[in-house]
């Protein structure tokens, strides 16, 4: 039996009137908190999400020490590439290295499917575990979307400028769409196997797709994106999009079937609006700004906040992910500040 919980954040992903404007952040879970660098010292990242029990701990910890409005959960967008046979690791101070790139259409054909259930069941235990037993608050879970994923195989890891993943896509459309077609299929099934097992939203990270333009974007990534939502739409959980440095695509975002729609901190709410992105908005106060003086964070926020209450249709969060040297009393304090500034 799943406990009771605040859907306060799934009331206002949905566009719902709220009492207040809920709050979560991206990166919540980890780097930022002393438990979990204590957790670090003794496990690596991988072996951490294939314990329930410790990756549970790890991804509810942010909602008791900063008390947030949802709980995401805590894995990484690599976790499900090893069973399509990628081959990667993830390298402290690097992030993820990929052994065996792709470089060709024979590359693509090779990949496999996902069997969530055989192949990453200690991600949907741990969910079972936090929404059945521990969360009073939902559970967020999330995917990265295929451009972001194949940039990494492409790339082999980490870029600056996704040069060959660009090149393979311009190069080589067949293989390209191709793997689109693929990394959809996965997304899809890992997805809802998430939901199935009691994740009550999903945020899909199209973390780099920045890199590319307008016209590229509705080329050569829309129309795996709309299938990947479309498909998703079926099951009736809030549906997020995030990516860094994309407001040139936000318009193209508001035509996708989705129901959030995650800024980073180069676009304010209303220069959205004055675009006409008509969805929720999440978002969107730069990590930088958390570790400086109260008196900013506290500017900056209330401002973020009363943009977002001219039509209520926000959720807060940063505009990226927390980063290391942010206080974890400054998180707390951050999430009483967005609470009370924003009651109705």
């Amino acid at each position: 039996m799943a406990k009771q919980i605040n859907d306060t954040i799934l009331r206002a992903f949905k566009g719902e009137a709220v009492d207040y404007t809920p709050a979560w952040y991206m990166r919540q879970a980890g780097r930022s908190q002393p438990e979990y660098r204590e957790l670090k010292e003794k496990y690596s990242l991988f072996e951490i999400t294939h314990q329930p029990e410790l990756c549970a701990y790890v991804t509810r910890l942010p909602v008791e020490n900063y008390g947030v409005d949802a709980a995401i959960l805590y894995k990484d967008i690599m976790s499900p590439l090893p069973s399509l046979g990628v081959d990667v690791e993830i390298k402290s101070g690097i992030g993820p290295v990929i052994h065996n790139p792709i470089e060709s259409y024979q590359d693509v054909e090779k990949l496999g499917t996902i069997n969530p259930e055989a192949d990453v069941p200690y991600v949907l235990d741990t969910i079972r575990l936090l929404t059945e037993e521990q969360l009073d608050v939902p559970l967020i879970g999330f995917s990265g979307a295929p451009f972001t994923l194949a940039s990494y195989m492409i790339e082999g890891g980490p870029s600056k400028n996704y040069s060959k993943t660009k090149a393979f896509m311009y190069r080589e459309p067949e293989a390209w769409f191709a793997l689109m077609d693929k990394l959809a299929d996965m997304t899809i099934t890992y997805v809802e196997a998430q939901i199935k097992a009691g994740a009550r939203a999903i945020q899909i990270f199209d973390s780099w797709v920045g890199a590319l333009n307008a016209p590229d974007y509705r080329l050569y990534i829309k129309p795996a994106m709309t299938r990947i939502f479309s498909e998703l739409k079926r099951h009736d959980v809030p549906l997020i999009i995030f990516g860094v440095g994309a407001g040139h695509l936000l318009t193209e975002w508001n035509d996708l079937p989705v129901d959030v729609i995650g800024l980073d901190w180069r676009t304010s709410i209303p220069e959205a609006r004055a675009m006409g992105v008509t969805k929720v908005l999440q978002g969107n106060l730069d990590p930088a700004i958390l570790v400086t003086e109260w008196d900013l964070i506290e500017k900056r926020t209330k401002d973020i906040l009363d943009a977002g209450m001219v039509d209520g249709r926000h959720v807060f969060n940063l505009g990226h992910g927390v980063t290391p040297d942010i206080q974890p009393a400054t998180l707390k304090k951050l999430t009483d500040l967005i609470h009370s500034h924003s009651k109705r």
